[in-house]
């Protein structure tokens, strides 16, 4: 009888797990550190240059991209409709896309409410370091893995559209998706130029500028895009069904 009742409550608990799990972001620790961010290779474009030393702070971050169903859980909370769905339609462990920067910090606004914790989109050097799996780093020019194949849906096996969270190999903090699957937003403005006069501990990005960084590559482009060194950008308003985000939390 008592083998039953454990069995019964191991079982509530499992099904607790997953609807958590599946309305809210599950989060990794990242123990603070310091690494060189930028091409430390010497392939990639020039806003990815000069290399230069950051130091940072301990945080959280999703294990995975924000979902479909934890984005659904938003939009059911605060009685608004889901985005408009891509041609592949939506499916609860898939990124969410369709959402611009602005959309994306909303969700954040809502979930530090809901769990009572401060939640954002992550720096551009947090995204970058998380990337590289922080302090447990092997030096890969993709997140966990040099090869592609491994790591990240994109231009050459998705099939073209987004794919499920956690089918790929995670990287050394088990963090999935960095390269490849969708475009993540970050919490900086973009700066072609802001390597060369980097702030060096905790940096936020430019004061101002015209665009939000996009980190990861995705599902519809190539390699050369998936790097964790690789940069790109796009206004605060922009919501394509390659572009996606996932969340950070600082206690």
């Amino acid at each position: 009888m008592k083998q039953m009742l454990k069995l019964t409550v191991l079982i509530i608990a499992l099904f607790s797990f997953r609807a958590y799990s599946q309305n809210y972001p599950e989060m990794i620790a990242v123990e603070g550190g310091t690494f060189i961010m930028g091409d430390a290779f010497g392939v990639g474009n020039k806003d990815e240059k000069p290399t230069h030393s950051v130091i940072l702070k301990s945080f959280k971050i999703a294990k995975t991209e924000a979902t479909v169903a934890q984005y659904r859980t938003y939009c059911d909370a605060i009685g608004v409709k889901m985005p408009e769905p891509p041609k592949w339609g939506w499916q609860d462990d898939a990124p969410i896309v369709n959402v611009s920067w602005d959309d994306a910090v909303a969700y954040c606004k809502w979930l530090s409410n809901e769990l009572k914790r401060d939640y954002s989109l992550p720096s551009e050097a947090e995204w970058e370091f998380s990337a590289r799996g922080g302090n447990k780093s092997l030096g890969y020019s993709y997140s966990g893995c040099n090869d592609l194949e491994e790591v990240a849906w994109y231009t050459s096996n998705s099939g073209g559209q987004a794919n499920l969270v956690m089918k790929k190999k995670p990287n050394e903090l088990g963090l999935y998706d960095m390269s490849g699957n969708v475009w993540e937003f970050c919490l900086d403005w973009y700066n072609e130029k802001y390597y060369t006069d980097a702030t060096v501990s905790n940096p936020k990005g430019p004061e101002t500028g015209n665009s939000r960084v996009l980190r990861g590559g995705c599902w519809s482009q190539g390699d050369a895009l998936c790097r964790v060194a690789a940069r790109n950008s796009h206004s605060t308003d922009c919501r394509h069904l390659n572009i996606g985000f996932r969340v950070i939390s600082h206690e």
